[in-house]
Parts: C-alpha cells; structure tokens; sequence
C-alpha cells in the first residue's frame, strides 16, 4: 500500500510531465515565432529572439526565491497551483500575441509567476523520507525529461500543420490540466510547522542562513554550470542544426528529434541513477555523470552530419539525467527541515540566472569561433562539475539551520 509521500510523489509526477510536454512544445521554436511575429518598433529579430529567452529567465531569477521563501510560510501546494494556473493563463496570453514585443513582454510575465519545477521540488522534498530523496527527485527529474523528450517532436508536428499558435494554446491548457490534477490529488502540501519562525526572520535572513550551510554554495555553483551546459545552444540550435542538413529538410522536425532524444535519454538514466545515489551517495553519481557528460559533448562540436549529432545528444543527455536529480537530492539531504521552499526556489533562481547568461556567452564564442565552440564551454562545465563534486561535504549528515 502506497504512504503519502508516494501518492503525492507520483502525482506531482504526472503533472510535471505534462507541464514539461507544454513547455516544451514551445521552447525549441521560440526564435522561429519570433520571426514569424515580426518586429513592431526597433531592433532586428535576433535582438528579440534572445530577449524573449533571457528575460523570461532573468524575471524568475528575481522571482524565485520570494516564492519559494512564501511557500514555507503559506504552504507548498499552494505555489504549485499558482505557477501551474498562472502559466496557463500567460501561455495562452502568448498564443494571441501580435508581435514580437507583445511576446517578450508575456515571457517576463512568465518569469514572474511561474516555476512549476522548484515548486514540485520543494513539495516533493517535504513530504519524503531523506533516505528517498534521490528516488523522488530521479522520479520527478524522468516526469520532467520524459514531457522533455515528448514536447519536441509533438511541437515539431504542430508547428509544421497547425501552426505556432496553436501550440502556445495546447500548452496552456496543459498546465491547467496539472493544476487541476494538483489541487484535487494532492492531500497536504501545507506551510512547514517552522513557518511560524520563518514568520519572524526576514526573506534575506532566511537567504543568507541557506548559503552559509555546508555543501548548499557549491551545490548551487554546480547548478549553475550544469544548466549553463544544457542551454547555451539551444537559441541557436535550429540554425546549427540547418548548417548540417541538406537544403529543404525541415529544420523543425530535426530541432524536435535530436531535443527529443536527448530528453529521452536522460529519462532512461534519472530514476535508476537518483536511487542508485540513495545506495552509494550522490556525490559519487554526480563526479561520475558529469564527467561523462564532459566527454560526450566535445565531440559535437565537430560533427559533420545530423546523425552524430543525435547519437551524441543521446550520450550527453544520458549523463545529464544523472547530474541533475543528484544535485537536487543533495540539496533535499542539506537543508534544514521548514526551508526546502526558500532552498528549491534559490535553487530556481540559480538556474535562470545561467539561462540568462547562456544566450550572452553563447554568442560571445559562437559568432567567432562557431557553433562548435559552444560544445566545448558544455564540456568545460560538465568537467568542472565532476572535479567540484570531490569537495563536497558528506551528504549523510543531517545539518541544521546556520542561524
């Protein structure tokens, strides 16, 4: 018979896959929408293009962290449910937009008020045994990866019969069916029995006691070049991958195949690797996966063909399923009872912040050097991971707040 923290486990499963297929189906044709709205007063369409990637992240890096410090004090679920309803709402604004402004302007709104992944991280991470954690976090991690995986390829098919708008709409009413899943299935999920303390410390008390635990600042470094790895080409994705492919192929179908499959990928390793890091500890899970992720994206900087581009994809998104869920479990095995909210959202706020940034980088090195060399920052980074994961502290100790 399943406990609690199974049912709701499992629950914030589904509604993280999905969001994640809603997402999605969006985000690898974000630059092409762009194009085809056009630009109303200034600029040219890659100057908004990027905008609309990085405002959206530099938005909920600001805003993370306010949610997640409210969602000890007023109650996880009720986070959850706004990010999902609130996406919905936004997603389907965007599927209407006019032009590329309308839809940039919509994307900072999105970044204000959404953040269903440390959300479901957050809710998740209350309710489970510390013991579980990488278990729950590898589940969540294959629910997120496999929407991932799927998003793509289904994005890819509507874009090409029904059009962009379509999919902005199919996406919002995705989240609303999450949301709707959330509110009726999840039980619990309230304010942490310590919200009454929290009440009397400030956001930035609570902020600053975070990153002085141990092991939590490197965590988050980590996150930082992990999801710095996995999107510094994706505003250039479609155009690397049309560089590779003969004229006429639909660039789309490619983009949506080779994100797919790499989804896909980290889905087949997040569970298995997440409880094979409860056995033998995440930090050997993380040094492992991130060095092979280093090894597997060097080579794509130069690849000749889509095909080895895709198997290579495959490979690094493999490894990739095993570093993010081992630095979400350790994070959950770091913290403090009554602070996973202002964690996971400080955790949100880290990874936006690399979204922000990964566009800038990405061109800095791109328009020189070419779209291999952002390959070779994705390794450097992996790499970098593998070698800061030796100095982790053990996660085994159950550390208090650092008041």
């Amino acid at each position: 018979m399943q406990t609690r923290w199974q049912t709701t486990l499992w629950i914030m499963f589904i509604a993280q896959f999905l969001s994640a297929i809603g997402f999605s189906i969006i985000f690898p044709f974000l630059p092409l929408y762009v194009a085809y709205l056009g630009v109303a007063t200034f600029g040219d369409v890659a100057l908004w293009a990027g905008l609309v990637f990085s405002l959206q992240a530099l938005t909920m890096a600001i805003a993370a962290p306010i949610w997640g410090s409210l969602a000890d004090r007023l109650g996880y679920k009720l986070m959850v449910e706004r990010a999902m309803y609130g996406g919905a709402i936004i997603l389907l604004l965007m599927g209407f937009a006019r032009s590329a402004e309308e839809l940039t302007l919509l994307r900072a709104i999105q970044g204000m008020i959404t953040g269903t992944i440390s959300a479901a991280n957050a809710l998740v991470a209350t309710v489970t045994p510390r013991e579980r954690m990488g278990f729950a976090m590898g589940t969540l991690q294959m629910g997120l990866w496999s929407g991932t995986a799927a998003g793509p390829l289904i994005g890819g098919l509507m874009a090409e019969t029904l059009g962009f708008r379509a999919t902005f709409i199919t996406t919002a009413a995705l989240l609303l069916a999450s949301g709707i899943l959330v509110t009726v299935g999840v039980r619990g999920g309230g304010k942490a029995p310590e919200a009454s303390q929290r009440q009397r410390t400030s956001m930035v008390q609570s902020w600053l006691s975070i990153a002085r635990t141990p092991g939590i600042g490197p965590a988050y470094g980590m996150r930082f070049l992990s999801s710095l790895a996995q999107t510094i080409l994706l505003p250039f994705a479609p155009l690397f991958i049309a560089s590779l492919l003969n004229a006429g192929d639909p660039v789309s179908a490619f983009t949506g195949l080779i994100v797919g499959v790499s989804s896909a990928a980290g889905t087949a390793t997040a569970i298995w690797l997440g409880r094979l890091g409860d056995r033998i500890g995440h930090r050997q899970v993380l040094m492992s996966s991130a060095l092979l992720a280093g090894l597997a994206f060097a080579p794509q900087g130069l690849v000749t063909n889509v095909w080895q581009l895709l198997v290579l994809q495959a490979l690094s998104g493999a490894a990739i399923g095993g570093i993010t869920p081992s630095l979400s479990a350790l994070l959950g095995r770091y913290t403090a009872s009554g602070s996973e909210g202002a964690v996971y959202g400080l955790d949100s706020s880290i990874v936006s912040a690399a979204r922000a940034v990964a566009p800038l980088i990405g061109a800095l090195v791109v328009g020189p050097f070419g779209f291999g060399s952002a390959f070779f920052v994705s390794s450097a980074a992996c790499i970098a991971i593998g070698i800061g994961a030796t100095r982790l502290p053990a996660e085994e100790r159950r550390l208090a707040p650092a008041d």
